[in-house]
């Protein structure tokens, strides 16, 4: 059988920035979004604990394609949407390049 959503959306809600950023507002608007698309059968937006990418946020990652978007905004999510939920290419203009792997942190 598999797995049972095509892709899983990761939304950082906790940690010291993602909820000041606006991250519970990105996750309802993506949830939103999936829904009113009729692909809640397809693609699963969850609430994540902190992603340690703190000072980058919202935080969004989409698996299983590895991709991590920064700063996504609750106005983002129709362009994720319709870009690479659906299989679309990355969207550039958010797409996430940490200086390393692991925490990457920025100073409070």
């Amino acid at each position: 059988m598999g797995r049972p959503y095509e892709k899983v959306v990761l939304v950082c809600i906790h940690g010291r920035n993602c909820p000041r950023q606006g991250s519970i507002e990105t996750c309802e608007a993506l949830r939103e979004a999936v829904f009113t698309a009729g692909l809640q059968d397809k693609i699963r937006v969850v609430k994540s604990g902190c992603l340690a990418q703190c000072g980058h946020g919202p935080m969004v990652a989409i698996e299983p394609d590895g991709t991590w978007y920064c700063s996504v905004t609750a106005e983002d999510a129709p362009e994720l949407l319709s870009g690479p939920l659906l299989g679309g290419p990355p969207l550039e203009r958010l797409l996430y390049h940490p200086d390393g792997l692991g925490k990457n942190v920025s100073p409070p």
